[in-house]
């Protein structure tokens, strides 16, 4: 019995003085990494956007993880925590106020999201990162100085979808004294789902039909927007649409695709949106989608150094953050692009603020001075993937090209038609959106270059 004991008093002898030694070890390997520059992530890999938020999520991740391996943003190493959405705006909300003490910015990656945040955003001086979606006239810094809607948001988008569809009907895409007559006469349906992401896009279209001389008509389709058989029938019955742009999300996306092959629609006459334009919209509508357009703003495939960099170093290590095959899909993509963004703005910031942890008025500083060049492009891998993108105080959105892209019934291609959106036509409409809004919520313009 006295050896059972002095040797039970030996063992734990000996464990505390392995906790007193590793304890310390493990801190002083802690303090090594330094401090580091805290992405706080909106994440939503469940439910039934899950395909969108895991994607963009784990090419964002993936691209910080690369940066770590290359000695992060000039020596400052990136830490980054995920917090799970589901895609719910009260969700989002809890989401940021957990993170909010350590933000500097946040891409909500959801339209309902994004419009909660604004106001928040603002007052804790967390720049908003709204690639893509959220509000349109959000673009204007003069209004809402801490939202960025880069590099092209709802509106210009939509300015560019018209300009494709003329493409297509034979204008040479250059010259828009002659824009209208291709458009002249064409009825367009504009399918959307019935929430506020879905109708973001009306007054630009029906701004354009009037301009153009189109005639647009818009079908709502009740959320989640499952049967469409309704809004099919008139599009292609009553109708008689020539164009049909598909502005769904998720599960909506593919059954526009469905209905349109069961009426005989072609689906190269249809154009969705860049939420509708990933792998998941059109594999589930097999055959019903070859053929079929999307919008897009940034390249597809794994044929880029860049993600061939990634696959090397981070999926060599077993360090990626999503099944290996999807690296290289549209989602997963997207998130890249959001990477190298992010990053870029907080090199930008640290050239004027050096070489440290930076702040979030710091890192607004750096979105606003941000200029991508095609140079800077090439370094980092990117040729191809993205376009230049430069903005400013007053430009938060830069205004990028986009890109068109069609399924050929295994994979996306590009079809090599990059459209310049309208930009003085949406920037006109946007200052005045943007000054109403102000008005409305008593908000100071800025005062700054290109702001009243």
């Amino acid at each position: 019995m006295g050896r059972k004991l002095i040797f039970s008093l030996f063992v734990m002898v000996l464990a505390a003085s392995f906790v007193l030694v590793a304890g310390p070890t493990m801190a002083a390997d802690k303090k090594d990494e330094g401090p580091t520059q805290f992405v706080g992530i909106l994440a939503y890999r469940t439910g039934p956007f899950a395909a969108g938020g895991s994607g963009f999520s784990s090419g964002m991740e993936d691209y910080m993880e690369l940066m770590n391996m290359k000695g992060g943003i000039n020596g400052i190493k990136y830490s980054f925590e995920e917090c799970e959405t589901a895609y719910n705006t009260a969700r989002g909300v809890e989401c940021y106020n957990r993170f909010k003490d350590k933000l500097t910015f946040v891409h909500p990656l959801s339209t309902g999201i994004t419009y909660a945040l604004i106001p928040k955003g603002t007052e804790d001086h967390i720049s908003i990162i709204s690639s893509g979606y959220g509000r349109a006239d959000a673009s204007d810094g003069c209004v809402f100085p801490w939202v960025f809607t880069l590099p092209t948001n709802y509106w210009s988008q939509n300015t560019a979808k018209i300009k494709f569809i003329a493409i297509k009907e034979g204008w040479d895409g250059k010259d828009m004294a002659t824009i209208g007559k291709y458009l002249k006469g064409l009825k367009i349906a504009n399918l959307h789902i019935d929430v506020p992401y879905g109708q973001e896009t009306k007054p630009i279209l029906d701004a354009m039909a009037k301009k153009f001389g189109f005639t647009v008509k818009h079908f709502p389709v009740p959320w989640p927007g499952i049967d469409q058989k309704a809004q099919w029938m008139d599009i292609v019955r009553r109708y008689k649409a020539d164009w049909v742009i598909n502005r769904n999300w998720g599960v909506s996306c593919t059954v526009p695709l469905k209905e349109a092959a069961r009426l005989k629609f072609p689906a190269d006459h249809i154009v969705g949106v860049w939420w509708c334009g990933s792998e998941e919209d059109v594999l589930p509508a097999g055959p019903a989608a070859k053929g079929y357009f999307s919008a897009n703003w940034h390249g597809v495939g794994r044929d880029f150094p860049l993600i061939q960099e990634i696959v090397d170093k981070v999926y060599g290590v077993m360090k990626g953050h999503i099944a290996f095959t999807r690296v290289g899909s549209v989602y997963y993509n997207r998130g890249i692009y959001a990477g190298i963004i992010n990053h870029e703005a907080l090199l930008t910031a640290q050239k004027k603020y050096g070489k440290k942890v930076l702040n979030g008025d710091e890192v607004r500083w750096g979105f606003e001075n941000l200029n991508i060049t095609p140079e800077r492009i090439k370094e980092i891998g990117a040729e191809g993937f993205m376009q230049p993108i430069k903005l400013s105080c007053a430009n938060h959105e830069g205004g990028g090209p986009v890109f068109f892209q069609q399924w050929d019934g295994q994979k996306w291609v590009m079809t090599g038609i990059v459209v310049k959106p309208m930009e003085k036509f949406v920037r006109d409409m946007i200052v005045k959106s943007a000054d109403e809004y102000a008005k409305k919520n008593n908000i100071q313009i800025r005062d700054c270059p290109g702001c009243k």
